[in-house]
């Protein structure tokens, strides 16, 4: 059997750039008819390659942002405005200009921001979005780190909404300018001016019909068998040729490689390719998520996650994200085909991770960076970034052929190791750690017995899982994922999706750090001990079916 080294060597530079001309043909805005047209060029072209090919259409609530003007004494700035945000009104959204700094928690404390247009330093997020809407303001104002202006969608909602998540939803007019102008305001306001300012929005927002391309291949023994899914979003602002022409590139030259040598998997392959990252804030995964549920618990190993490669002077592969319990496997991979360690960065609550829930652990997203210098740039993609300019002159083909090594090294590895290259010692052990620590702190205000012995038994078994049978291993590996992978990455919800918010670590032991952190009898103290209890209750019920399952 091919090695994995071996296999990427023959990764073809010709075929990605082919693939990325096509690409860069299309502006492919979610669920418009230039977005099919280019998934139909690679729906052929994994065919040819012996992939059982589908399109899948869904409902998703996309939002499309429009024309925008921004006018400060009566003069009009360059500007633009974002998806998920609110249209202005007839005229006009306006109100008293409020210099907010970078928009954090600390930034809206005690302020009385109702009405107001909020003056925020960076890139438009979600985050500053939910903050504006609890503040009561009408909008907000960012100003870009430099002189390029980059689209965003600002919705905190995860996928499209339901009547339970509908509020998340932002409920301000946002545009963006640029920093030069950012700092003239800057500077007025300092000076105790007042400056009238009006930003007029236009929004095409609602449910719409939305693509996803599936390509599959069985592995040898059949159907049925556990398969790995490598996914990226298709879906771009403009013509997106590094953001994520680059990615479905790769993802095609990776697929074509590892079909050659089918007859070594041991577990299947499923590709897709979303629609409404960029203006549905990750709807089709959601989607996809929400309704293949069932089968992805019961048979999905692993998701590979591919955005945003081989960008010109992205050199850095060393953040690269990865599950803990794929971290050799991530450093494998970086070693062999970048010549760079893994530096450990576990996933964050970004780009298409909508499989923590179910239990998928996840390999990779954004893999190589800009270098640490140069023009400051969110996440370090590049200047160009979410703007008109990443044309295919943003790309430099040596490093796509390397990322795509990474690639197809690592889906190699998935594909073909006689088990699963997954190891949830080190990870199990951090949990019992955790648990026995909250326990200690919280005496007997909550007894966390009965959840420290699942998580024990949970240690128990990753420990127990080298001794199996290889046959079983696989088996036991995904049941241990199922158990670990949302108490590490999740608020404890399987059926459901956090918000694109930052969730930090251990997110669903947060009501129980929580409640340690709090002063004894306090109100505080009080209210989180109602939610610890039921945090406590959740969990150990959970594991312990989980167990049961086993």
């Amino acid at each position: 059997m091919i090695a994995a080294q071996d296999l990427a060597a023959g990764v073809d530079s010709a075929r990605l750039m082919d693939t990325l001309s096509h690409l860069a043909r299309f502006v492919k805005l979610a669920g418009t008819p230039p977005e099919r047209e280019s998934l139909e060029g690679l729906k052929f072209r994994l065919a040819s390659y012996g992939y059982a090919t589908r399109m899948l259409l869904h409902d998703a609530y996309v939002s499309l942002p429009g024309a925008c003007r921004v006018t400060v004494d009566g003069r009009g700035l360059r500007a633009i405005t974002h998806s998920m945000a609110l249209a202005s009104p007839p005229g006009g959204t306006s109100g008293r200009l409020v210099h907010l700094g970078a928009g954090g928690e600390a930034d809206f404390a005690g302020r009385d921001l109702a009405g107001c247009i909020l003056l925020v330093e960076g890139i438009a997020s979600p985050a500053v979005a939910a903050r504006a809407a609890r503040a009561g303001a009408v909008a907000q104002l960012h100003v870009s780190p430099h002189a390029h202006l980059h689209e965003m969608c600002i919705s905190p909602l995860w996928g499209s909404p339901s009547p339970e998540t509908l509020s998340q939803l932002p409920r301000t007019v946002a545009a963006s300018i640029d920093r030069a102008e950012g700092e003239a305001l800057m500077a007025r306001l300092a000076a105790g001016e007042a400056p009238e300012v009006v930003i007029e929005a236009e929004i095409d927002a609602g449910w719409r019909p939305t693509p996803i391309l599936v390509a599959e291949l069985d592995a040898p023994t059949g159907a049925e068998a556990p398969f790995i899914l490598f996914s990226g979003h298709h879906d771009t602002w403009y013509e997106g040729v590094m953001d994520n022409g680059a990615a479905n590139a790769s993802m095609l030259e990776a697929a074509r490689l590892v079909a050659q040598h089918r007859d070594g998997w041991k577990r299947g392959l499923r590709l897709c390719f979303w629609s409404g990252h960029s203006q549905g804030r990750y709807s089709g995964s959601a989607w996809y998520a929400d309704e293949h549920w069932q089968e992805l618990d019961r048979r999905c190993a692993v998701h590979v996650n591919i955005d945003s490669t081989g960008g010109t002077g992205a050199t850095l592969l060393s953040n690269a994200p990865a599950s803990p319990e794929l971290a050799a496997l991530a450093e494998a991979a970086l070693q062999a085909e970048g010549g760079q360690p893994f530096g450990g960065k576990r996933p964050a609550r970004n780009a298409d991770q909508s499989f923590h829930g179910i239990g998928l652990p996840s390999l990779f997203t954004t893999l190589s960076e800009q270098a640490p210098g140069g023009v400051a740039m969110r996440n370090a993609l590049g200047w160009w970034w979410h703007t008109p300019d990443d044309l295919l002159d943003k790309i430099d083909e040596t490093l796509l052929v390397r990322d795509t090594r990474v690639y197809a090294h690592a889906l190699w590895r998935l594909l073909s190791d006689a088990v699963l290259p997954l190891d949830y010692r080190g990870n199990s052990s951090a949990l019992v750690a955790e648990i026995e620590d909250l326990a200690a702190r919280l005496g007997d205000a909550v007894d966390l017995s009965a959840l420290l012995a699942e998580a024990q038994a949970l240690r128990d078994r990753a420990a127990a899982v080298a001794g199996l049978p290889e046959v079983d291993r696989d088996a036991a590996l995904m049941r241990l994922s199922r158990s670990l992978v949302p108490l590490e990455q999740t608020t404890g919800d399987r059926f459901a999706h956090d918000p694109a918010l930052p969730l930090g670590a251990s997110p669903a032991l947060r009501p129980l750090h929580r409640l340690a952190g709090a002063e004894p009898r306090s109100e505080a103290w009080q209210q989180a001990a109602v939610e610890a209890r039921r945090c406590r209750n959740r969990l150990a019920e959970q594991l312990r079916l989980l167990r049961a399952a086993w």
